[in-house]
C-alpha cells in the first residue's frame, strides 16, 4: 500500500469500488465535494448528503462533469437537526445496504447558538448528529457485511484539557467558540474509536476510522450564517460575519487545496488498513502533506473516557446501538 516507507499515497491507489455504496455528508464545498467525486470516480454508488438542496445539485453537477457514469443520490440532511437526521436515515436506508460513511459535514467557531434539540450548535452538528446518524444507518453498515465509518476530526481535538463530557444541554457557562469546536472535535475522535472497539468486541464488521485534514481550505468558516445566536445585537452579528470572512479567506490562502485535503478522508475510507486507524497529513506538524497514519492525543484514547461520551450521545440522542 502506498503511503508507507515514504511512498506518497494518492487516489491512484483506491481501489475499484464498483458495487460499493457509500454516504457522505457535507459534499457541496471542500473536503466533502472531492472525497464524493474520487468516490464515484473509482466506481462507488455515493448518497450526497447536505442542508442547502441548490447547492447540493449544483455539487452534483460538477461531479457529473467530471465523472460521467456517476451513480448519485441527493439527501437533503441537517445533521444540526435530530428530526432532519431521522428523516434523512430513513431515505437512505432505502437504497440498501450501506458500505461507507462519511460523517464529513461539520461548523467551526461559530457563535453561540441552540439547536432544535437545545444542544450548542457545534455539538450537535459535528457529533451529536453523525452519531445519531451512524446509529439509525448501522442496520445498513451491518447488512454490507464489511462497512467502514470515518469520522473527519482535526488538529483542534489537541487545544481541549478536558474531555466533552458536558452536559448538552446546560444554559450556563461562558461560551468559547474555539473550545467548543475542540471539544466537537475531539468527540469526532473517540467516538470513532469507541465505536471500533464495539464493533470488535461483538464480532460486528463495521470498522471505526478518523481522519484529519491538516490546514486546508474546507469551507468550514463558511458553512454557516453566523450572528443568529438568540440576544446578538446587529453590531456582534457584523463583527462575527467579518471574523469569519477574514478566517475563510485565509484559509482559502494559506491552507492546502480541498484535492489534497481530502486525501486523509479517502486514505481512512478505502485503503487497507485496520480499524481505529488515525490518518492525517504527513508534513510538519501534520498541517499539510499527503497522508499517513498518524497518532490520536493519550485523552482521545482513554475508553473509559470514550464509553462516557457514548452513554452521553445515547442519552442525548435517543439512539442506541453497539450497547455493551
Amino acid at each position: 500500500m502506498s503511503g508507507d516507507h515514504g511512498v506518497p499515497w494518492t487516489p491512484a491507489d483506491i481501489p475499484d469500488l464498483t458495487g460499493r455504496r457509500a454516504l457522505v455528508t457535507g459534499v457541496t464545498s471542500g473536503i466533502g465535494e472531492q472525497t464524493a467525486m474520487e468516490l464515484a470516480r473509482h466506481g462507488s454508488e455515493v448518497i450526497l448528503g447536505a442542508r442547502n438542496p441548490q447547492k447540493l445539485t449544483e455539487s452534483i453537477a460538477r461531479i457529473v462533469h467530471e465523472v460521467p457514469d456517476a451513480v448519485l443520490h441527493p439527501l437533503t440532511i441537517d445533521v444540526s437537526d435530530l428530526q432532519s437526521v431521522r428523516r434523512a436515515a430513513a431515505l437512505a436506508a432505502e437504497h440498501g445496504p450501506l458500505h461507507l460513511l462519511v460523517n464529513n459535514a461539520g461548523v467551526m467557531a461559530t457563535p453561540y447558538e441552540r439547536t432544535p434539540d437545545g444542544f450548542e450548535l457545534q455539538m450537535a452538528t459535528n457529533h451529536f448528529g453523525p452519531f445519531a446518524l451512524t446509529g439509525l444507518l448501522f442496520p445498513q453498515l451491518l447488512a454490507s457485511g464489511d462497512a467502514r465509518v470515518v469520522a473527519i476530526s482535526s488538529q483542534a481535538s489537541r487545544l481541549t484539557r478536558t474531555p466533552p463530557l458536558d452536559d448538552p444541554r446546560d444554559l450556563g457557562g461562558r461560551y468559547k467558540r474555539w473550545r467548543a469546536y475542540s471539544k466537537s472535535k475531539l468527540a469526532n475522535l473517540m467516538f470513532a474509536l469507541e465505536l471500533d472497539r464495539r464493533a470488535r468486541a461483538q464480532g460486528v464488521p463495521v470498522k471505526g476510522m478518523v481522519a484529519h485534514p491538516g490546514f486546508s481550505a474546507t469551507g468550514l468558516m463558511a458553512s454557516r450564517s453566523p450572528g443568529s445566536s438568540p440576544g446578538s445585537s446587529p453590531g456582534s452579528r457584523q463583527r462575527v460575519r467579518l471574523t469569519s470572512t477574514i478566517l475563510q479567506a485565509a484559509f482559502e490562502a494559506l491552507g492546502q487545496p480541498s484535492s489534497l485535503g481530502a486525501l486523509p478522508t479517502l486514505m481512512a475510507a478505502t485503503a487497507d488498513l485496520p480499524g481505529s486507524t488515525y490518518v492525517g497529513p504527513s508534513g510538519p506538524l501534520q498541517m499539510r502533506g499527503h497522508p499517513r497514519i498518524v497518532a490520536p492525543r493519550r485523552l482521545a484514547r482513554d475508553e473509559a473516557t470514550q464509553c462516557r461520551l457514548w452513554e452521553l450521545s445515547e442519552n442525548a440522542t435517543g439512539v442506541r446501538f453497539l450497547d455493551q
